[in-house]
């Protein structure tokens, strides 16, 4: 399940990277699904706030799939480091991430939220060489700058729609959190399997931000409506379980700087998914953007990785 760099290079020396076609199926997929996120969040948060929501997915998805690691025998981690790297990795990407990302989506549109998402690949991309050796190459890094830029292009022409400032300021807040748990995943010994990984952080995530959904929400607002029920059996099983497996095996199989660059699809299917469910706009500059950012994505994929 784990792939590392190619052992044999030295310090500084260049690893020749074919393209992966299963790592490409895969970074694809997730994206997809991850993005598919956005759109079935701002359902939910029609009938329910979006702390209270968050807790049952996240108890859901860590039942889900802490039975599914006991039935295949993925033990227990032994170390207490282990927990602590995986209370991190909770935190980071469940209570943090997802948090603010779903207070955010209470002002800003779906696909603009995708589209700040999608920032997370420069921030590994500058924060990995500060941890370890594993770093891109100079195609990787241009790859890197065309994602950017190609996010930057969609994200342009949707500014101008009354965009709330605070709202884009907790969904960045909440891309940095996703960064660092991507970052904990690839460098920390987690001590389990993916499932019993998926599930504890999962149920971090719920334990950790129940109290704060029960302080400031009101669970009378939470209406049992059937798009609530579906958006909740959808979120809790797709971008809950599915999606996060399929990016913790991406990250171990290719790095967290090439996994993350799959993140810079989250603006085409973002937008594209709103478009088709919600009816938010799509215009040129969104295509032209897409184009530059599967160029970028292809250019991180086949570039050389240096240790």
């Amino acid at each position: 399940m784990s792939v590392r760099p190619h052992p044999s290079a030295g310090n500084g020396t260049a690893v020749p990277s074919a393209v992966d076609p299963v790592a490409i199926l895969m970074g694809v997929g997730f994206a997809f699904v991850w993005s598919s996120a956005f759109t079935s969040a701002k359902i939910a948060l029609v009938d329910s706030p979006p702390l209270l929501f968050l807790v049952g997915r996240f108890l859901a998805s860590a039942v889900i799939a802490i039975a599914i690691a006991v039935a295949a025998g993925q033990p227990l981690p032994r170390q207490g480091r282990q927990w602590a790297a995986l209370g991190l990795l909770g935190l980071c990407q469940n209570s943090l991430y997802l948090g603010l990302f779903f207070i955010a989506m209470t002002w800003v549109p779906a696909g603009l939220s995708a589209i700040i998402a999608s920032a997370m690949p420069l921030i590994v991309a500058a924060a990995t060489p500060l941890i370890a050796s594993e770093r891109l190459g100079m195609r990787g890094r241009i790859g890197l700058l065309l994602g950017f830029g190609g996010v930057v292009a969609i994200m342009a022409g949707r500014l101008g729609h009354d965009i709330d400032p605070l709202g884009v300021a907790l969904c960045l807040a909440g891309v940095t959190a996703l960064a660092g748990a991507t970052l904990v995943v690839r460098h920390a010994n987690l001590g389990t399997g993916l499932w019993m990984i998926v599930g504890i952080q999962m149920l971090v995530g719920a334990v950790t931000l129940a109290p704060v959904a029960f302080l400031f929400e009101d669970v009378d607002a939470v209406r049992p409506t059937l798009s609530l029920t579906l958006a909740f059996a959808y979120q809790t099983l797709a971008p809950g379980v599915l999606a996060t497996l399929i990016w913790f095996a991406l990250i171990r199989r290719i790095g967290a700087p090439r996994a993350a660059a799959f993140h810079f699809l989250n603006p085409a299917f973002g937008v594209a998914i709103a478009w088709a469910v919600l009816a938010e706009p799509v215009g040129l500059i969104d295509v032209i953007g897409v184009a530059v950012v599967a160029v970028g994505i292809l250019l991180v994929q086949i570039s050389r990785q240096t240790q």
